[in-house]
């Protein structure tokens, strides 16, 4: 323990000589209340500490105690369907240690050390182990079995192991003897530390997506499993909401929402909505595999700083398990403004718009820890951790730093559109902005699993849009009656792939999620009546008779058929396509005769 004296408080940060011995990124206690911080500079003896809660009240003088250890979570039984604040104290059980004004200096174990669990075997006496190892296994919730693992470092012997029962996470469940002799024991958690990645074998390339159940982005702008995205967009664009449609519908086992910066009522539906949302995969609650972690703009600001560090390790932990991970992060924006802050009170040199020099490297380290890879271990377990952060440029302008340092490091970019948001179309996802770099990569397994035609339908889509921004230009100038019947048909198919395609109803009960085989019957079903309407207007029909009401109102209503339906309602709707415009041609023909 090293003991120094408070000589400078600067709002969250606090100035302690005395700490020559301590170490840089050690937890510290500050002041007599004991206040959690963390040593983020060192100069001359002195430690310049930033303090997770709110310093109103210390005086200099006071005194500072060096943990020794640095910022750490706890990983074991019990992180699921638990809310967290940025360094993981359990949010439940502060309130009801102190009530709802959780009182500084307040703490509490992150996990619940006298709960019991059930611990079933699965490695045996005298197995030869290594890091990454099972051992054996907890049934946490419905959604989620827990592998107990052999802790990073540890590798030999198993000298003894307990029978199948219920445990504490603090009794002991095995002792590995390594080759020197040593004995290590091994209890159902685990410590890591917050800014150190966890270890893996190895990283492959991302070549399944992770399906979302969004048309816009599955179809047009999918992002792989182990991928990163970024949702830059105004505010009032609906980037929280894209958020929560992929954090309730992502195809992944474990849910890491962190909720950084953002205004307490956001986070106040979050925690009220996620245990009453219906999990698809299991029919219970979506919080029995979802782990929240909330950091509103008005908590202390450095814990925000942390609370994506404490996110990404338990989201990692899972991925070690063979899980695949999907992290949000709403919004690195937040998150990026509390570093400005500290870096101005440690009187850094400041970089672009004040934002300390370093910012594109401290996105890249937290980006960069996602992937899917190899796990430690003899049984070859594979996972995946997504990670997809919100960014909320001050009006909507994405050449400010935090966006463009963004866009450097992850791979799709959903491009939220304030004009499309006022418009009600939701996602507000620009179709003409956004990318995805993992496409020609998901394409193969579009075509493999779905159909293939699916890569070639989503290009025609695309073209279609383009197309028709160039179309928009014309129309401005000469109106719409001054373009050929072909063009006219493009801007009708392309409102069919705007309005009964793109735009998404997150609240209607079926429209909410669509599968992949609806998005690609719902596409080809647009498709082929822009075909259709292209091979009757050859045939001389009328532009009135192709651009059919009724036709495209049943294509339209096509989103809301429920998934059972999806395949029979599609023939169906194929066969009156082909069967219209047949008729089409044939009574252009006659009229002709």
């Amino acid at each position: 323990m090293i003991q120094g004296k408070i000589v400078k408080i600067a709002g969250p940060l606090v100035v302690a000589s005395g700490m020559g011995d301590a170490d840089m990124f050690d937890i510290a206690k500050v002041g007599n209340a004991g206040l959690i911080g963390e040593i983020i500079e060192m100069r001359d003896g002195n430690a310049s500490i930033q303090v997770y809660e709110e310093t109103a009240g210390l005086q200099p003088g006071e005194p500072v105690v060096s943990t020794g250890k640095p910022l750490s979570v706890e990983l074991g039984p019990g992180l699921i369907e638990t809310i967290y604040d940025g360094i993981q104290r359990p949010l439940k059980a502060l309130l009801e240690k102190s009530g709802a004004n959780i009182a500084r200096g307040v703490s509490e174990p992150a996990l619940d050390h006298s709960k019991e669990w059930d611990f079933e075997v699965v490695a045996r006496q005298g197995d030869t182990v290594e890091a990454g190892d099972v051992l054996g296994t907890v049934q946490e919730t419905v959604a989620v079995q827990q592998k107990i693992m052999v802790p990073y470092g540890v590798e030999g012997k198993i000298k003894s192991i307990t029978k199948s029962g219920r445990y504490t996470i603090d009794e002991v469940i095995a002792v590995i003897t390594d080759d020197k002799g040593v004995d290590h024991e091994v209890k159902m958690y685990q410590e890591w530390p917050v800014r150190l990645e966890r270890p893996y074998k190895s990283k492959l390339a991302p070549n399944d997506p992770l399906i979302t159940g969004q048309r816009v982005v599955d179809t047009m702008f999918p992002i792989a499993k182990g991928g990163v995205a970024a949702v830059p967009g105004p505010f009032g664009s609906g980037k929280t909401v894209i958020q929560h449609q992929l954090a309730k519908w992502a195809d992944a086992d474990i849910v890491i929402y962190i909720g950084c910066g953002e205004r307490g009522n956001e986070m106040t539906e979050v925690l009220m909505e996620f245990p009453e949302l219906q999990d698809p995969k299991t029919g219970d609650s979506l919080m029995k595999r979802t782990v929240l972690i909330a950091n509103t703009s008005d908590m202390p600001v450095a814990a925000r700083e942390a609370s994506v560090y404490t996110g990404i390790t338990i989201a990692e932990y899972f991925r070690d398990m063979g899980y695949s991970v999907a992290l949000m992060a709403d919004s690195t924006s937040r998150w990026a403004e509390a570093l400005r802050e500290m870096s101005g009170r440690l009187e850094e040199m400041p970089g672009e718009e004040g934002y300390p020099a370093y910012l594109a490297t401290r996105l890249a380290q937290f980006y960069e820890r996602a992937g899917k890879v190899v796990c430690l271990g003899k049984d070859e377990r594979v996972g995946a951790l997504s990670a997809i952060g919100a960014v909320s440029p001050p009006g909507g302008d994405i050449s400010e730093p935090v966006s463009q340092a963004t866009l450097r490091i992850v791979k799709v970019y959903w491009g939220l559109d304030a004009a499309l948001a006022h418009a009600r179309h939701f996602p507000a996802i620009n179709w003409l902005n956004s990318y995805s770099l993992y496409q020609d990569r998901l394409d193969k397994w579009f075509a493999e699993n779905i159909d293939k035609d699916f890569p070639a339908n989503r290009q025609m889509a695309m073209n279609l849009l383009q197309e028709e921004a160039e179309l928009n230009e014309i129309v401005q100038l000469v109106g719409v009656d001054g373009l050929s019947k072909e063009d006219r048909l493009k801007l009708e198919a392309c409102k069919m792939i705007r309005e009964d395609f793109l735009h998404q109803n997150s609240f209607h009960e079926v429209d909410t999620y669509s599968s992949t085989n609806k998005q690609f019957k719902l596409m080809k079903l647009i498709l082929d009546f822009f075909k259709g309407g292209q091979r009757a207007l050859e045939g001389n029909a009328s532009f009135g008779a192709v651009a059919n009401g009724e036709l495209r109102e049943e294509i339209g209503r096509f989103k809301y058929v429920v998934e059972e339906n999806v395949d029979a309602e599609f023939q169906k709707l194929e066969e009156k396509i082909d069967l219209t415009f047949d008729n089409l041609i044939k009574e252009a023909g006659e009229a002709d005769d």
